[in-house]
């Protein structure tokens, strides 16, 4: 029965001390060895052996940050003796920062990290995961502090960047390697919310009362440069029509006169010397009477000189006369001639071009006690 027990003792020392004599490690992963409490060497990935009572692997701490289902975000904190290579995320609660313009907002942040050298993560910093949460903590305050809350709400790149330069100049030493800093929500106060939507929205009314001014004074523009080009357009064409119309009346005019030149030069040949002016200035009387009597009520009086007018429209007869008479080969014979104009036997007033309404009107002059009627 003792035997059986001492025995039972010995395997399970032997299973001890082989499990903890064998160490498998990961891919990824490695163990910081320690031999009598000094650090002897680092177990890669794979299997290794350990000496039992005088190797054993060294501890570090970690930090874990999750979210129950209700969204109640907390930290974990454990330890471990692998230490993991890969890339890490490093969360952790937002915390109350206040800007330079002395405006207190919630900031969460986030950071990305490698181990690169697991003896320096091991024996330089005590508790790794918390260093680097209170150094990007302090990092974060002071540089949103040096800047004013508009500013921190725009330069969420440049915070980033910052941060980073700063967290790894610190950590270099710590065996490890910041790659990311970023910032994931920045949350004003809620009566600063407020100011900025109620700025916002002035602002965009006010981008649309420009855009709208502009829209306006473009088409106001356009429309007068179309009103304006309609009325250049329209006296170009006023004008063209103008010369085209002005040239018509110069050559119809043109084309008259020498129609009429023709016309007379005809009547020249046609008459004897010197008798076409004559011919021509009793056609224009005999076309101007009928436009004298057409007035009504209007009494007529021939001039003094009507003899002379009569003697002219004599003449034009007896040119006539004359003209027809040398055309079938008679002789030509002149009339006698009183003041140049040869004398009709017409009386001196012509009775027939005075008009009856003009003479039932009282217009005739009186006659004298003794004249004969």
């Amino acid at each position: 029965m003792i035997g059986l027990i001492v025995l039972g003792v010995l395997a399970l020392m032997g299973l001890w001390i082989g499990t903890s004599s064998f160490k498998i490690v990961g891919q990824a992963e490695v163990l910081v060895i320690e031999r009598l409490g000094r650090f002897n060497r680092v177990a890669r990935s794979g299997l290794n052996i350990l000496i039992p009572f005088i190797e054993r692997p060294k501890t570090i701490d970690v930090r874990y940050f999750e979210a129950d289902v209700s969204g109640v975000k907390r930290v974990t904190a454990g330890s471990t003796s692998r230490i993991d290579l890969r890339e890490q995320v490093l969360n952790f609660p937002s915390q109350p920062v206040i800007t330079k313009d002395n405006v207190t907002i919630d900031i969460d942040a986030v950071l990305y990290y490698r181990v690169a050298d697991p003896q320096k993560a091991a024996y330089a910093i005590q508790n790794l995961p918390y260093a680097l949460e209170t150094l990007t903590r302090t990092t974060l305050r002071n540089i949103v502090g040096d800047i004013e809350l508009d500013q921190t709400l725009a330069s969420r790149d440049m915070i980033n960047k910052k941060m980073r330069e700063v967290i790894e100049e610190a950590s270099i030493g710590w065996g490890v390697d910041v790659t990311r800093v970023e910032l994931q929500a920045i949350e004003p106060p809620r009566d600063i919310q407020q100011s900025m939507e109620l700025q916002m929205r002035a602002e965009r009314e006010r981008r649309a009362a420009v855009t709208n001014a502009e829209a306006t004074k473009r088409a106001a523009i356009l429309e007068a440069e179309g009103v304006r080009e309609s009325q250049v357009r329209r006296a170009e064409g006023e004008k063209d029509a103008a010369i085209l119309r002005a040239q018509g009346l110069a050559e119809a005019r043109l084309m008259m006169a020498q129609a009429e030149a023709e016309a007379i030069r005809r009547i020249g040949d046609a008459l004897p010397e010197g008798q076409a002016a004559m011919y021509l200035l009793g056609q224009k009387y005999l076309d101007a009477l009928p436009q004298i009597t057409q007035g009504k009520g209007t009494t007529i009086f021939l001039p003094a000189e009507a003899t002379g007018v009569m003697g002219a429209l004599g003449g034009f007869r007896a040119m006539l006369s004359n003209a027809s008479g040398t055309d079938s080969g008679g002789p030509r014979t002149s009339a006698p001639r009183t003041g140049g104009f040869p004398s009709p036997s017409v009386p001196m007033f012509a009775p027939s071009l005075v008009s009856p309404s003009s003479a039932s009107s009282g217009n005739v002059p009186p006659r004298a006690p003794d004249e004969d009627p």
